[in-house]
């Protein structure tokens, strides 16, 4: 299983694509946030299916209907007790109650006006080649549950208030029977899906993100950022070594760095747009990402504890010829700088021999500038000293950065000066 919650799916990743208009649509948008796909084929399907979204976006930018519709069809035809009056047609034309009448009169009402707006402003409009065959088949499949009702007439009887009890009585009876064919179930897993799809693609719409290219080796992105921040710097980063070094002094936007690429290739994986210009990833399927980890209380595991056993997990995966992304922010720093440093070029070095995967270490361990293979890569965000003060320009280089900003921050507050015993 993947290991991605300092993603912060829920909190910082959902808000970027929830456009939803109901708490079904939402979960749904979660799922899929929260389930990387298994293949490049399937990636691939699912742009497609996006791009679909967005090549009808003129007909679909303004979706919307009343919320409280939805959650009354919802509950009527999921929840709520409907007889098939057909089998007891008489008896309800003579017997049944003026409030029965009423009830079942503006329920149907309801799901005539709500089912009839999604089939003729949204649904039938559709330009259904721009979508891939396989998922034209589901809407398809929504078209089909709709025509059931015969909208366009029952939506001219509900206006001019001429439904009667045979129509009611009529359509009780094909909800009856859509109910035995199970196929109620099956429209709104398609259309909450379809409402997901929207919502996604809306958000990507207006982050302007790009679709990325799955590749066989190296990762290439182009003007990358982490879309959570107003005015990033965009980036640029190019490698085909499977393990990267990523050093640079506190504050230099190290972390916010390791966020960005893992949120690239994950999103990539979930078969969505990238916040980048370009993007070219290789295939994945084990992701573990760690940033900005604490103490594992509830385990009783210390900070470095935790390290050693994420690692554990992602080098047994490794060794199973699972194609791994894994992010390290900080890797061991929970122990000494001895003990660091040996375990660090260990780590490093070690994992350099699991080619088909991919390994992100930031670190502040000077003495790895010339630890490491050949194999491996060396980045750092730049950091420049003007008038002897640090200037973070967040751009990242490749090589090694050699600026000691403590050094720099601890005497410019004057510690040096207190501290002398001199």
């Amino acid at each position: 299983m993947s290991n991605v919650q300092d993603l912060n799916i829920e909190n910082e990743v959902l808000p970027l694509f929830n456009y939803s208009l109901n708490t079904f649509t939402k979960k749904e948008i979660l799922e899929i946030l929260e389930t990387p796909l298994t293949s490049a084929k399937e990636i691939l399907e699912r742009q497609n299916i996006l791009k679909g979204f967005a090549a009808n976006n003129k007909i679909l930018q303004e979706y919307s209907y009343t919320v409280l519709y939805l959650n009354e069809v919802h509950f009527f035809l999921n929840d709520a007790k409907i007889e098939d009056l057909s089998q007891k047609k008489f008896r309800y034309r003579l017997f049944a109650s003026k409030k029965e009448k009423t009830n079942y009169k503006s329920r149907l009402n309801q799901l005539i006006l709500f089912f009839h707006r999604l089939e003729s402003k949204y649904f039938i409009r559709l330009d259904l080649k721009r979508f891939p065959q396989g998922y034209r088949s589901n809407i398809k499949r929504i078209l089909q549950f709709l025509s059931n009702f015969e909208l366009k007439k029952h939506e001219n009887l509900v206006r001019e208030h001429k439904l009667k009890d045979k129509h009611v009585i009529g359509l009780t009876e094909k909800i009856g029977e859509l109910k035995r064919k199970e196929m109620i179930s099956t429209f709104w897993q398609d259309l909450f899906r379809f409402e997901a799809y929207l919502s996604i693609n809306f958000g990507i719409l207006k982050h302007d993100f790009t679709f990325p290219s799955i590749n066989e080796k190296g990762i290439r992105l182009l003007d990358f950022y982490h879309p959570l921040i107003d005015e990033p710097v965009k980036n640029n980063f190019e490698t085909t070594s499977n393990v990267i070094v990523l050093n640079g002094p506190n504050m230099s936007g190290k972390s916010t760095f390791l966020k960005a690429v893992g949120l690239c290739m994950y999103f990539g994986h979930l078969g969505l747009a990238i916040p980048a210009s370009i993007g070219e990833i290789p295939f994945c399927n084990h992701f573990s990402i760690q940033i900005n980890r604490k103490d594992d209380l509830l385990k009783g595991y210390s900070h470095f504890m935790s390290e050693v056993m994420n690692l554990k997990k992602v080098v047994e995966n490794a060794s199973k010829g699972k194609k791994c992304f894994a992010v390290f922010d900080e890797l061991f720093s929970g122990t000494n700088v001895e003990d660091g440093f040996e375990i660090c070029k260990t780590t490093i070095n070690g994992l350099s021999k699991y080619d088909n995967s991919y390994f992100i270490i930031s670190t502040h361990i000077q003495r790895l500038k010339n630890a490491t293979n050949e194999k491996v890569s060396n980045y750092y965000i730049d950091c420049e000293l003007i008038n002897n003060k640090p200037t973070f320009t967040y751009e990242l280089k490749e090589g090694w950065s050699d600026i000691k900003v403590g050094r720099i921050l601890f005497d410019k507050e004057g510690l040096n000066k207190m501290l002398n015993t001199k």
